[in-house]
Order: C-alpha cells, then structure tokens, then sequence
C-alpha cells in the first residue's frame, strides 16, 4: 500500500476517534461540517486501491467475481462486496495509461448483475480496447452468465473452463406479491400515489405490460452487444437467446465462446501469443475487523421480520437485472 494512502487512512482513524471521544467528553454531536469531511475521507479511501504495477511489461488481470452491481461506501466493521466496481473501473483506468500494459485478461466468475453496472463495466472495457488498441483475453470460471457474458463480450477471444455455465442472455425484473401475508398477518398496506402506476405492490395488467417494454427494452440492447461482440446476426443471437444458460461445450457449438481450456493453460497461450510472461490485477487488503464481526453478526439469530425482509430485498425488486436466476 502506498504511503499517501496508509497516511490518509492513519488520519482518517484517528479523526473518527477524535470526535468519538468528543461527543462522548462532552455530550455532543459532532457538526454537520465535521460529519461530512470525516465522511467524504473514509469515502476516499474506501474506494481507493493501491495500483502498484510492475517496472517491466505486464498484463493486467480484471477480476469480475460475484454479482455485479452497485458498489456502496461501507463501515470499517463491514465486509467489501466481492465485485468492486467503482474500484475495477479506476483500475482500467490506470491500465490504460500505463504503456507498460500491453493487454487485459477478463476473469469473470459472475452470474450478472444490475443492467446499469453491467452495461457500465462492458462499456469501459470497450474504451480500454479502443483507447489502447491492446487486447483482452476472457477466462470465465464457474459462471459467465447473463450481466456476466456481457462484459465478456469485450473480449477479443473468450475461453471457457470445462465445466463453465454461460449463456442466459436475458434480462429479468421479479418481486413479491406480499399482500395475502399481509392479511393473514393482520398487517393493512396503504399508499397515497400520485397515479395509477406509482405503486407497483400489487401489479395490474397495465403495470405489467409497462414493465413489460423496459425489459424489452434491455434486452434488445443486450442482444446488439453480442450481435457486435460475436459477429452474429441478430436473428442468429436471438436464437440462442431465450434466457437459458449453456454448458462451455453447448456454447462453443453455439459460437458463444471461441474455445474450452482450463486456466493454465489458456493463460500460456496468451503469454505465447503477446511475448509478456507477467500478470498484475488490483490490488487489494482483508480488514480482519471486519471479518470478525461479519461471521459475528451470521451466527446471529434472525426474527421472522428479517428474514422476510432479507428475502425480499434478494428478489431486487423493481430492478432490471442481467442475471441468471437459475444460478441463484
């Protein structure tokens, strides 16, 4: 980690004592000016990473893991998401303006994601290859699908592990109906709206055909990224797009990947072909604090409210989403 960085976080600790201990000595709350610089500090660093590269050629590995979507400021007990995006789209930033760079390795172990952050992370990809004429190289793992097979269509040749699941091009929106719980549990649901659509908890035929043509909508613009992504047609696309996933075998046969190796090997044949023998993705810490507290709080146990409410909130209700559900 580099110094400024280690400095900032070192003062950052110690305002947040500070004006613990203040308002604690003197029974008061700390002002709204101290709250927002303490604030936008911790923010800064949270999002920050340390980007390190070797003084040679490299190529840089851009790790898409878990689901992709937004990512939120958290509280140094709390534990990071898996996908960092904000953090993965700085680093190909700076891998663009490092000419030591000379190409990208795309490790995607993702079932997707929110349609925004999904299209957003494509989308830089795209810039890297644009920017830089360099190439990427798309390794998927485990899963690749949906918000996952997007962001690999950046890639200039896409190999898939022999037991990868990809495919499930396809957008989704899902919720719950909770009324009739509602009911049963003698719990009244009302909501004053300023139009017939604003509340969507229990869907009309109309709300749905609305929802209906966002989700068209998406999904046409998904559709034309593999279109370009794969040299295929749309109607040859389309085909193969109805929400189903595919086994690497069933994708290569399909031409939804370019062909099915395992991670060394497919690392070797990128090394081969670039003449660059050395690989650097982003660097980043484990916070045992948070750890610790993380696997406190998930052998808590929950009420009947939280789990309801966790439930819900895993559905991502009223999101439009690049994701595989069948993987869930």
């Amino acid at each position: 980690m580099k110094k400024k960085q280690i400095i900032g976080m070192v003062v950052a600790a110690l305002l947040f004592i500070a004006i613990g201990v203040s308002s604690v000595l003197s029974n008061a709350t700390a002002t709204s000016m101290q709250e927002e610089y303490l604030a936008n500090l911790l923010l800064d660093n949270y999002y920050g990473y340390t980007f390190n590269p070797p003084m040679s050629e490299y190529i840089g590995v851009v790790n898409v893991v878990g689901t992709i979507e937004e990512q939120l400021a958290t509280g140094p007990f709390d534990t990071p998401q898996s996908y960092q995006h904000i953090s993965t789209l700085n680093f190909i930033d700076e891998l663009m303006a490092d000419s030591d760079n000379k190409g990208i390795l795309l490790y995607v172990d993702s079932p997707g994601g929110t349609v925004y952050e999904s299209e957003e992370l494509y989308l830089k990809l795209q810039e890297y290859k644009e920017s830089t004429g360099k190439p990427i190289w798309v390794y998927m793992a485990h899963y690749a699908a949906s918000g996952g097979y997007m962001a690999s269509m950046a890639g200039d040749v896409i190999y898939a592990n022999p037991n990868t699941t990809t495919g499930s091009i396809g957008v989704i929106m899902s919720g719950y109906d909770m009324s009739g719980l509602y009911e049963k549990l003698g719990i009244r649901y009302y909501s004053v709206t300023s139009g017939a659509n604003k509340d969507g908890s229990r869907m009309t035929d109309e709300q749905i055909a609305i929802y209906q043509s966002q989700v068209d909508e998406c999904y046409e613009r998904f559709v034309e990224i593999v279109c370009d992504g794969r040299g295929m047609s749309t109607e040859e696309v389309k085909a193969l797009a109805d929400g189903r996933t595919y086994t690497a075998k069933q994708a290569l046969e399909n031409g939804l990947v370019d062909a099915i190796a395992l991670e060394d090997d497919m690392t070797y044949e990128m090394c081969s072909e670039l003449g660059v023998y050395q690989f650097y993705s982003m660097e980043t810490t484990d916070n045992f604090m948070s750890s610790f507290f993380s696997k406190i709080g998930s052998m808590m146990p929950k009420s009947d409210s939280q789990v309801l409410k966790e439930t819900a909130a895993e559905m991502e209700s009223g999101v439009l989403m690049y994701y595989a559900e069948q993987l869930r």
